[in-house]
């Protein structure tokens, strides 16, 4: 390991809010993109998948360890390190019901690009999400059902 010659740390929002707002500025001084409503669908998606990020691994992850965002040529990159070294899981639902929770998981999914989970040495798990920036090229798990 190398020696910390004084780097301050990334700071890791509190909470989902304040990662949202760390995003929506990334986005918007991004230029990528463009006005209208399907910029504003894809940066309340962005905002959307943000919060569930952050949100599971304060309730389920044991709190979040680093946080980091980026836009690159191929969308939003998120990436979220946690406490907890169990994946997250989709919950089976009867048909016709709808219980309390359970739909971030699928959510985050869906409306992205590609989902990679690492262990990390602490005994956590890093999430690192791309999330398409043009409102294209979902997850093909999930069929766009709008």
């Amino acid at each position: 390991m190398l020696p910390d010659h004084g780097t301050p740390p990334r700071p890791v929002p509190l909470n989902a809010m304040q990662a949202r707002d760390h995003v929506r500025s990334l986005i918007e001084a991004s230029g990528i993109v463009p006005d209208g409503a399907a910029a504003e669908d894809t940066l309340t998606d962005a905002l959307l998948v943000t919060s569930e990020l952050v949100t599971n691994a304060i309730r389920h992850g044991g709190g979040i360890v680093d946080f980091s965002a980026s836009v690159a040529p191929d969308g939003l990159r998120l990436a979220i390190t946690d406490a907890n070294s169990d994946s997250p899981v989709t919950l089976p639902r009867p048909p016709g019901t709808i219980g309390a929770g359970g739909f971030g998981w699928p959510l985050i999914r869906r409306l992205t690009r590609s989902v990679t989970i690492r262990p990390t040495p602490q005994g956590g798990k890093r999430i690192e999400v791309v999330m398409p920036l043009d409102g294209a090229d979902r997850s093909p798990d999930f069929p766009d059902l709008r």
